[in-house]
């Protein structure tokens, strides 16, 4: 059961968090796009990015022919590696929840719905907790639901925590990412508090966004949520995962991501338990990346799949 803040105790809260230092984040996400990775420790990194995939699809023009072959995908990144890891998730649509819970049965493999009028929110509560009600009884392993966006900026900060906390009660076992499209959203320090949040209402996980609107993952919100995350592990000892989502399709991106993880948290968050890449063309980099460091060739594009 999470805590129940009357609207001047949840303020206090929020307030609490230090504002954002815009030049101190520039200059740290600098020293981090600095760095390389190389050799067995590139390698390493590339297999740890694909093991932390959310191996996403969410169009109006999903079938269950193209979900089938995306499971089929999670399963068999590539042919001439059978020893890589899979993906962590598939993400999709509550309508294909049960789709891809059947194709993806005789795998560790979860099933993650997007939830609460994805990708704009702006529905009533009741269509919201339909909506996901519908993935769970599916058999959704994850649900990744989108904040009221509109509820927050106008300072409505007990509705958002409500929404989220309600959804988090429907969830049973299922872990809730919390999207945030922080493109949305007016400053680093609307991101901070909003991470803030979302971590008080129950938020198994935050995540940056939907990918449907750009800027989407940027290195200095991701920072700031993981500074949430940080001041939060080091009062209470709970660890709460991170997503970041939209954008993330070089695997330069993702490794620097994963460098940044590791400086800000720690290698303990470096496992799909606790981190995840919400992508759809990501696979395909890292794996070209990770036959270049086998055998000093980049492989043709035509050799992996579209999806």
């Amino acid at each position: 059961m999470q805590p129940k803040y009357t609207p001047q105790e949840l303020l206090v809260r929020l307030k609490s968090a230090p504002p954002i230092d815009q030049i101190g984040t520039h200059e740290r996400i600098s020293k981090i796009q600095s760095r390389s990775l190389k050799g067995p420790a590139k390698l390493h990194g590339l297999r740890l990015a694909l093991s932390m995939i959310d191996l996403t699809t969410l169009e109006g023009k999903d079938t269950p022919s193209k979900v089938r072959q995306l499971c089929i995908k999670a399963q068999h990144l590539h042919g001439i590696n059978p020893d890589l890891p899979k993906v962590a998730a598939v993400c999709v649509y509550p309508t294909m929840v049960g789709v891809a819970k059947k194709a993806l049965e005789n795998s560790t493999i979860k099933v993650a719905a997007v939830s609460t009028a994805f990708p704009s929110g702006q529905a009533p509560f009741e269509v919201k907790k339909l909506d996901t009600l519908y993935a769970l009884e599916h058999g959704a392993d994850e649900i990744d639901m989108v904040i009221s966006r509109g509820h927050f900026l106008a300072g409505e900060y007990n509705y958002v925590f409500d929404e989220i906390a309600a959804i988090k009660a429907l969830c049973g076992s299922a872990r809730l990412k919390v999207i945030f499209e922080t493109a949305e959203l007016d400053s680093l320090d609307q991101v901070r508090r909003i991470s803030d949040l979302a971590i008080a209402a129950g938020a198994n996980f935050i995540k940056t966004s939907t990918g449907k609107i750009q800027p989407a993952a940027t290195f200095p919100v991701v920072l700031t949520m993981l500074g949430a995350i940080k001041d939060h592990f080091d009062k209470t000892g709970q660890m709460i995962g991170m997503k970041p989502a939209g954008g993330i399709s070089s695997a330069k991106i993702a490794l620097q991501h994963l460098l940044l993880v590791k400086e800000v948290l720690g290698e303990a968050w470096l496992t799909n338990e606790w981190y995840r890449f919400g992508a759809s063309s990501l696979a395909n980099d890292l794996l070209m990346q990770y036959q270049k460091q086998l055998t000093g060739k980049y492989q043709s594009a035509a050799y992996f799949s579209i999806d």
